[in-house]
């Protein structure tokens, strides 16, 4: 026990040290030197693992973008300051899952505590983006009785339109298609917004709500004795919680099933995200259900879901399918040793590190056996998913609807893709954010630029659906293109969902009249 104690004391000053020497680093000022260094150490790291850096933009035109850059950089600049000089050229790429992280503050575990027993500053509203305007779409707790649809014209006198245009230079699609951003702007808005200004405890804000200005102040407010009681039951994990995958922060559950109409014959199952958490369990239960119940129409809603596993998506799909299929195609890697560039060791404690290392033989021999050279010459990762997967035995052989719009990313492109290839669904909505043909991803590189220390995740894998590929360079397109507006969701108006139920109701009066 006393060697126990006194190693958590160790792991406890190296924690703490630790982010005292990163916040001191992230505030210190940066040789223009040696930030040009960190530039050309980003792109040969890219040039070196990236499986198809040059999807999207000419090799000559991202060195001109790059060159360029270099020439722009001719004084000191914090990590910060850099951050938002680079990733606007990463961008460029336009691959979505590409991205270098933002270097903002690290918190010890006394401030950690501290901010969990306080309310959000600009985290409790909802909100909307279109074009360069940002409005509250919700505000649960009427604070300062600002109402849905007031739109947020500055923040401490600063324009709210320069930090969207700012911001949307920071984050990319995959290829051309543009409905992405609004939805994913308006998610990480502010995660950019604390990184470059930090916690406030207080700011002053500038509305307008049917041509009237206000002058309001949010105050980050301390939470009462209920709610962080409330707080500590929510994290607790019951049966229910972790078939749906209910997620704390957010009150919510990134996995929902249930029937829409009373005779059990319309079923509906929402999916915020694809993290593979207890999904076996959930789509067997949720999918006897519908065998159980005889359900003629399916409603698959995987709106404003970014992704996540493609071995969950392989699951949903087998459920779907008639046949055996196969869900993509052979995963493409830069080299046979690409793979093993993985920074295993990354943030590794001294106990991690020693248990890392005696694991590290079998995760070596693990990844070398799954990398082969196709007939073609290229290095390829195998995985189940590109493999044949044979359909479950009560897969559905109903009328299936999917929904989807541009907050529709990575896995979910994929598997909105795979689909409406083969003609199993109608796709409602909007074009997905995610490419059509495919992104990169899979597994990360985490490579650390040397001077600026800013971490860059470079995707090892090319993942593409197994699909004819269309080369259009955007998203997934709907069979049925419906948007839905600001006021729609105001109104929790849902007129995609409303069109599917109104195209079933006519194809059940059809079969009435037949």
């Amino acid at each position: 026990m006393k060697y126990f104690l006194t190693l958590l004391f160790v792991l406890s000053v190296f924690s703490c040290t630790s982010v005292k020497k990163y916040n001191e680093q992230r505030l210190s000022l940066i040789p223009p030197e040696k930030l040009r260094e960190d530039v050309d150490f980003a792109y040969r790291k890219l040039q070196e693992m990236h499986p198809n850096l040059n999807w999207y933009i000419s090799k000559n035109e991202l060195d001109f973008k790059f060159d360029s850059l270099k020439t722009t950089i001719n004084k000191p600049l914090t990590s910060t300051q850099f951050y938002f000089k680079l990733q606007p050229v990463i961008a460029k790429i336009r691959e979505g899952h590409l991205s270098l992280r933002i270097p903002a503050k690290r918190f010890s575990k006394k401030e950690i505590k501290a901010l969990k027993n306080k309310k959000g500053l600009f985290g409790r509203f909802e909100y909307h983006v279109e074009d360069n305007h940002l409005y509250f779409i919700e505000n649960k707790d009427s604070i300062q009785n600002i109402k849905p649809g007031t739109e947020l014209l500055s923040i401490n006198d600063v324009p709210v339109s320069d930090y969207l245009k700012k911001y949307r230079e920071l984050i990319s699609s995959d290829g051309y298609n543009t409905t992405f951003y609004p939805y994913y702007l308006k998610d990480v808005f502010f995660n950019f917004f604390v990184a470059e200004k930090g916690i406030m405890d207080s700011a002053k804000i500038e509305t307008l709500y049917n041509n009237e200005r206000k002058i309001l102040t949010l105050k980050r407010e301390s939470k009462n004795k209920t709610e962080i009681e409330k707080d500590k039951a929510e994290k607790k994990r019951t049966p229910e919680k972790k078939l749906n995958d209910y997620v704390a922060s957010t009150s919510s559950y990134n996995r929902n099933f249930k029937f829409l109409d009373k005779d059990s014959t319309i079923a509906y199952m929402k999916i915020k995200s694809f993290s593979r958490t207890f999904s076996d369990k959930f789509y067997k239960e949720s999918f006897a259900k519908i065998k159980n119940a005889e359900s003629s129409y399916l409603i698959i809603d995987i709106r404003e879901n970014y992704g996540g596993s493609l071995y969950e998506i392989n699951q949903l799909y087998s459920y779907l399918a008639p046949e055996p299929f196969v869900l993509i195609k052979p995963s493409q890697l830069v080299s046979r040793v690409t793979p093993l560039k993985t920074n295993y060791f990354r943030k590794s404690n001294p106990l991690e590190y020693t248990y890392k290392s005696l694991a590290y033989p079998g995760y070596f021999l693990y990844q070398a056996l799954n990398v082969y050279k196709g007939k073609d010459g290229i290095a390829y990762y195998k995985m189940k998913e590109n493999k044949s997967t044979k359909p479950k035995d009560n897969a559905f052989k109903g009328k299936v609807y999917v929904l989807i719009n541009g907050g529709s990313f990575s896995a979910s492109s994929i598997i909105s893709s795979k689909l409406k290839f083969d003609k199993r669904v109608t796709l409602v909505g909007e074009e997905t954010g995610g490419a059509n043909d495919g992104t990169v991803a899979g597994f990360y590189s985490y490579q650390k630029l040397p001077n600026s220390k800013i971490d860059l995740p470079i995707g090892l894998l090319l993942v593409q659906p197994n699909i004819n590929f269309q080369n259009t360079q955007k998203g997934v397109v709907p069979n049925v293109e419906i948007d839905q507006n600001m006021q729609d969701i105001i109104d929790k108006k849902d007129v995609q969902l409303d069109w599917v139920k109104s195209d079933i109701q006519k194809l059940k009066d059809n079969k009435i009249q037949d």
